[in-house]
């Protein structure tokens, strides 16, 4: 049998027995023939879970979604994904990104589907979505969750994660009861939607839209806010054109151009440094070379212009007033390939080009940005030969410069031992260096990289530290952390060699992070290094282990680099049992 344009029409179009199992199938959910006559099949692949609080509203979302896509006259078929839900999932939901892009893609790949709609919210679930749209390369467009209202406690303004980490270090030093403590709990989140600051989940949302792949505004619209809604009825209608039209698929989207907007948006807004593992894996998946050398070369010309939190003092709710991403992206056009092309059909100048600011403060002009440079830097060094990451725009001035001694915990559970240890020699000027918490360390490469400060150096009024680690940390915190240390110290990277009392030293302005060790005595220390053994046997956690990269490779499995895109061909056999 000949294949037919649309992928659908080789499920539902056949007059074979395929053909009829397939129609009778799907009329047992109480369609009728009209479903059937040609009009193309949508896919709404919905990440909701009431485990993933972020995403608990997309049923909602996925509503509206459907009804742009019968008024466009689509087929909506709405299917579930895995979930991650970043602070319940133990040990990390980074350890199953890879998994749900693979859930995604298959899905994609399986089902008769002509375009697919991407509903995501909470950190990991947009990078795995566009990851395995990426690899499957069937026409997509997303539709993130959107951020919750900004949370208020009293007179103050909270941002979920940023003021989580502030209040809790209070209440570590002292100066918040177990009262005030619970009071401000339930005030902080208060409506669906996720992180309102620019954590990960917010940055990976403002990526997807720097990227292309979601409709001019998608980005910073409240969770609750009724214009989500309008922005998914019309996301449905634009993948009843993407199906009829084969296209833009996701290749001609995700560009190496595509990508450079992206990360000079990053810089711009001081996203999350997850998204450069985000971005690098996405890359990765679209065939489009990103080496961590581009995000410093493009940040050192890209200057800060969103005063959000963490990196600056208002909130998601603010920037969505303020304009959004796409008042970011029109002061950046001048640094930005204005040709690239995105899922609309439009080019990224024309989208953005008429946005309008309604407050400066909080989107800076061009001319007169909060930094010179972006927020998030790349490290080198010997002890970091495959770099290392740090977002100067959430870190302390007079630490981006400094030397200390070395104060080492071998493992997350030997930190949370012994950090309040009296007998703990460490004092502000020490360099915390926390060891096997990358990706195979841990496993999964946790946010566990803004390690606390010791209760006593808290009660002291010590605010922060040099941190190091080849851990990831959330979006929301802040400090002087270097994290993404690579090689891991589980594979015996330099990290994994530093011992108590070892001088280190950090040159941001340099892009530098220096054991000063001698090689002599590094290659001792290396010799008597043994690895741990492995966390998981068998399993996702065994496959885990033995096919993910370092953060350097975006921390995806060898085995899924690259797209194999569908092909019409690959529909045309028989499926009934």
């Amino acid at each position: 049998m000949t294949a037919h344009p649309l992928r659908s029409r080789n499920w539902f179009g056949r007059t074979d027995l395929d053909g009829f199992a397939h129609r009778s199938w799907l009329k047992t959910e109480g369609f009728s023939d009209a479903v059937f006559d040609g009009r193309p099949v949508v896919g709404i692949a919905n990440s909701w879970s009431e485990l993933t609080n972020c995403n608990a509203h997309l049923r909602q979302v996925a509503e509206a979604v459907k009804r742009g896509v019968w008024s466009s006259g689509g087929f909506p078929l709405e299917f579930p994904t895995i979930s991650l839900g970043e602070v319940l999932m133990k040990p990390t939901a980074m350890m199953f990104r890879n998994l749900m892009a693979m859930d995604v893609e298959e899905c994609i790949r399986a089902y008769p589907l002509d375009a697919v709609v991407l509903l995501s919210g909470c950190d990991k679930t947009t990078p795995a979505m566009l990851m395995g749209a990426a690899s499957a390369d069937v026409p997509a467009i997303m539709v993130t969750g959107g951020p919750m209202l900004r949370g208020r406690w009293r007179a103050e303004e909270l941002g979920s994660g940023t003021d989580l980490w502030r209040l809790w270090a209070e209440r570590r030093a002292g100066r918040l009861s177990d009262e005030e403590l619970c009071e401000a709990e339930s005030c902080m989140s208060r409506s669906s939607g996720h992180c309102m600051v620019m954590g990960t989940a917010s940055t990976m949302a403002s990526m997807a839209e720097a990227l292309g792949m979601t409709l001019p505004g998608n980005a910073a619209i409240p969770a609750p806010d009724s214009r989500r809604l309008a922005l998914a009825e019309l996301s449905g209608r634009r993948a009843v054109e993407l199906a009829r039209a084969d296209g833009p698929k996701p290749s001609e989207i995700l560009t190496a151009k595509a990508f450079d907007n992206a990360i000079r948006a990053d810089m711009a807004i001081g996203g999350s440094t997850n998204a450069i593992i985000h971005l690098v894996a996405i890359a990765g998946r679209a065939g489009v070379p990103l080496p961590l050398a581009r995000f410093d070369e493009l940040s050192k010309t890209t200057p800060l212009l969103a005063n959000l939190r963490p990196s600056g003092k208002y909130l998601m709710e603010d920037f969505f007033y303020a304009g959004g991403l796409p008042v970011v992206m029109r002061e950046l056009l001048p640094l930005l390939h204005g040709d690239a092309p995105t899922v609309n059909g439009r080019s990224m100048a024309d989208n953005v080009r008429d946005a309008r600011c309604w407050n400066e403060d909080v989107i800076r002009p061009l001319g007169v940005p909060l930094a010179s440079e972006g927020g998030t830097v790349i490290l080198s060094g010997n002890l970091c030969p495959g770099g290392a990451v740090l977002k100067q725009s959430a870190a302390s001035p007079h630490l981006l410069t400094h030397r200390g001694r070395a104060v080492v915990f071998e493992d997350h559970e030997d930190l949370h031992r012994r950090i309040d240890d009296p007998a703990l020699a460490i004092d502000e000027t020490s360099v915390l260096v926390l060891k096997h918490v990358g990706p195979r360390g841990a496993p999964g490469m946790p946010e566990w990289g803004a390690a606390p400060i010791p209760a006593r150096l808290l009660q002291k009024g010590v605010k922060d530290m040099v941190r190091i680690s080849d851990a990831r940390m959330s979006g929301t915190s802040y400090g002087t952390v270097v994290l993404h240390v690579t090689p891991e110290s589980a594979v015996g990277g330099p990290l994994a060699l530093v011992r108590d009392g070892d001088e280190i030293e950090l040159d941001v302005p340099a892009r530098s992070l220096t054991l000063r060790v001698s090689e002599q005595e590094l290659a001792t220390r290396k010799a008597a290094w043994k690895p741990r053994p492995p966390k998981f046997t068998r399993g996702y956690g065994r496959l885990f282990l033995e096919h993910v990269l370092q953060a350097d490779d975006g921390c995806d499995f060898d085995f899924l680099r690259g797209k194999t895109p569908v092909r019409l061909e690959d529909t045309a056999g028989p499926s009934h049992s």
